[in-house]
């Protein structure tokens, strides 16, 4: 069920843009879960990063937005 809710949220974003500038302004990935878990989708880093291919390096590198959204 967690994969099937970063694919809703993936689509919600897609025509949501308030949410998705929401969501891109925090400022680590643990955020943008506990934000994503606010908005009622449940999942974890770990299933993020695998639904998106989005890796912990990354994070070491300066982010403008959150991958995949």
């Amino acid at each position: 069920m967690s994969k099937e809710n970063v694919a809703k949220l993936f689509r919600t974003v897609q025509i949501n843009p308030e949410l998705r500038e929401t969501l891109n302004n925090a400022p680590s990935i643990e955020e943008f879960v506990a934000m994503a878990q606010e908005y009622g989708y449940q999942f974890t880093i770990e299933e993020w990063q695998e639904m998106t291919r989005f890796q912990v390096e990354e994070l070491e590198s300066e982010l403008s937005e959150i991958p995949g959204l």
